[in-house]
């Protein structure tokens, strides 16, 4: 049901995604829908839970391997997440903006950007000589900045590869030490 969510919200927006014309779409009854998803808040939570989850897997088949020089890392790191970003971004941020304002939304936005924060500390603890606060402070700092930059990407600000180029840079900077 979560990818006829997605396909509901991508050809015709966040806002005609509800439980009715979810069943309506999937081929199967209300009652099924409202067994999986009570509310639309509950099945806009899901598919953004689920959402995050496809571009967090996508980033880890991307980061995993060998091991990696700081520059090599920087450049993957940066090119892994600005792609999954630029992959669901529309769909992620519409179904963000469907959840504005909702308690529940904000719980798991800040569980996501825990998560990511997690993984960024850990493809960069290898490279990194700052104590494990000050890597996980950086690392809060670098995913919100590539949240920032995967969003003027899709705003069409600026293309791909500059906002890769420069998100790879701010990863690279974020590990010196501080002077």
């Amino acid at each position: 049901m979560l990818d006829t969510a997605l396909l509901i919200v991508r050809e015709e927006g966040a806002d005609r995604l509800t439980l009715g014309h979810l069943a309506v779409r999937a081929g199967v009854s209300k009652p099924v829908v409202y067994d999986h998803f009570s509310t639309r808040s509950l099945l806009l939570i899901e598919l953004y839970k689920w959402i995050d989850t496809e571009r967090v897997n996508a980033f880890r088949d991307a980061m995993a391997g060998s091991a990696r020089t700081l520059e090599d890392t920087a450049q993957l790191l940066a090119s892994a997440y600005i792609q999954c970003a630029a992959d669901n971004t529309d769909e992620f941020y519409a179904v963000g903006a469907a959840l504005a304002g909702s308690d529940e939304k904000a719980a798991v936005f800040q569980e996501l950007l825990d998560n990511c924060v997690q993984m960024f500390t850990s493809v960069l603890k290898p490279h990194a000589a700052l104590s494990a606060v000050e890597l996980e402070r950086r690392c809060t700092g670098l995913v919100g900045a590539g949240e920032a930059l995967a969003g003027a990407l899709v705003r069409g600000r600026h293309d791909k590869d500059d906002v890769t180029q420069a998100f790879a840079s701010l990863i690279r900077g974020a590990l010196r030490e501080a002077e």
